[in-house]
């Protein structure tokens, strides 16, 4: 059964908790993302600071930690937007995008991937198969569903966010204090954030 919802961004962790567990999980992805939104939108000022490179994660900007995470949800969502078998890897990205170097980009690719999620999550099932190959580093194949990799888009992109954390704090830039921290951990404290209001 694929549920109907038009946007979740409008609603809030308790409103979250009556729905379906696929538009649960959508509205974390887009919780997640809007973070990164926010992010670019209201709290970087420059297009050096996307690029700067860590000295505590070399190699590491905050605009590839951006770029990087992106690309999973987009990756799984062109994968259930196509035809049949949906078989999609997550190795497959594209390096070096605008998105990495430019804050006006940034935003455009981000803005472009939330409505993408709104739009293509509700009408697939939870439990949908797909098959996701993966470099381990030896070539994997997993049997798996678009709930769990929607999940697993999330979290992986919480993930990245713990790093652009790092990042920014080595530029003196600082972010909500919610910003890379996974929901579980949100909710285990007892946060007020977005992500730690919906109890079990």
């Amino acid at each position: 059964m694929v549920d109907e919802v038009d946007s979740t961004s409008h609603l809030n962790g308790s409103d979250v908790t009556s729905l379906s567990p696929l538009i649960q999980l959508q509205f974390v992805s887009t919780t997640v993302l809007q973070q990164a939104l926010d992010l670019v939108e209201n709290i970087l000022t420059s297009d050096d600071q996307l690029t700067a490179e860590s000295k505590f994660l070399p190699g590491s900007t905050i605009g590839k930690h951006l770029r990087h995470a992106r690309d999973h949800f987009i990756l799984l969502i062109e994968c259930v937007s196509g035809p049949t078998p949906h078989i999609f890897s997550y190795d497959t990205r594209i390096r070096n995008r605008p998105m990495e170097n430019n804050l006006s980009e940034a935003r455009a690719a981000l803005k472009q991937v939330i409505s993408r999620v709104e739009e293509v999550v509700p009408t697939v099932n939870l439990d949908l198969p797909l098959t996701l190959n993966a470099v381990t580093p030896f070539m994997q194949t997993f049997e798996t569903t678009f709930g769990r990799e929607l999940w697993f888009a999330g979290l992986h992109a919480v993930h990245h966010w713990s790093m652009v954390r790092v990042i920014a704090g080595e530029l003196d830039i600082k972010l909500n204090d919610d910003f890379g921290f996974a929901p579980s951990t949100l909710v285990y404290k007892g946060s007020e954030a977005l992500l730690g209001k919906a109890k079990i």
